[in-house]
């Protein structure tokens, strides 16, 4: 079956293309065994079977999204942020540090851009975005051809086959670092894309949002002592010339939109500030020189 290569010639959603993504690396959550995927859903060996929603995702959450899970408000004001371009800049660094042909999950990957815009610059790549949301998982089963939409627990077993992924991005998402580096094959990378201090700091200081936590960076690479090799780190940073309605969008796509209405009429001029973590799962048996 022909399909579109990048999401500029995607339009709709056709679980029979975005599904096919997801062969050979989907796992059932009941039982582990592999899910085998076709445009009506997934089934193991056991018989566990999950349907596709008409809007092109698979829900293996097996239950009802948590409290904190990104809503539909949330969803559309980061759709509208992510049109925009702000995090252009952070798409590019992350597409520089993968392989075409890499098989790529995208844990906590809200509306699939950025996974589709990886995939956009490496057109023999697939991947899978797997997030807790049901809206997100709704847009992101129109993200991309070659990305497949699947609601679970980060925080969980990922329902994800053991080794099947050449690359794990993590962008302002939960880190399952155990998970991360089960679904990894040797030698593959983990991306983490974290906030820096100056992260929307004009935005945050006018409107009184949450503050970044202080020691942010200790505490992850600590998190994946054991687990990951620190490869390098990489900053992104990029000015955002905000009109009312984007600034008000930066504030409604994140946690502050759990913490009170903001109301801001006023553009300014803000920054996209962010440290991209590249991680590399350890060969086993290799030693280090």
């Amino acid at each position: 079956m022909s399909c579109p290569s990048t999401a500029a010639g995607y339009a709709g959603c056709d679980a029979a293309v975005t599904l096919a993504a997801a062969t050979g690396l989907l796992a059932c959550p009941l039982c582990a065994e592999p899910l085998a995927v076709e445009s009506a859903g997934a089934t193991c060996p056991h018989g566990h079977r999950f349907d596709t929603a008409r809007q092109c995702y698979l829900n293996l959450l097996g239950g009802p999204q948590p409290a904190n899970a990104d809503t539909a408000d949330m969803v559309a004001a980061r759709t509208r942020v992510l049109a925009s371009g702000a995090f252009d800049p952070l798409d590019e660094a992350l597409a520089r540090r993968i392989d075409d042909g890499a098989t790529v999950a995208d844990v906590g990957g809200g509306t699939g851009h950025h996974l589709a815009r990886l995939l956009d610059a490496h057109p023999a790549s697939r991947g899978v975005s797997l997030d807790v949301s049901v809206p997100a998982a709704k847009r992101a089963g129109r993200a991309h051809p070659r990305a497949a939409a699947v609601v679970a627990d980060a925080w969980g077993t990922l329902p994800l086959r053991s080794g099947r992924f050449d690359a794990v991005t993590c962008i302002f998402a939960p880190r399952n670092i155990a998970e991360f580096a089960r679904i990894l094959r040797p030698a593959g990378l983990l991306l983490v894309v974290t906030p820096d201090p100056e992260h929307l700091a004009s935005l945050r200081s006018r409107e009184g949002l949450l503050e970044i936590e202080a020691g942010k960076e200790d505490r992850l690479l600590r998190s994946v002592s054991g687990w990951f090799d620190a490869v390098a780190r990489h900053r992104v940073h990029a000015p955002i010339d905000a009109d009312a309605s984007l600034a008000h969008d930066l504030i409604a796509m994140g946690p502050n939109a759990f913490h009170g209405e903001h109301r801001t009429v006023a553009p300014l001029v803000t920054e996209v500030a962010v440290s991209v973590w590249v991680l590399r799962r350890p060969v086993p048996g290799a030693t280090h020189p």
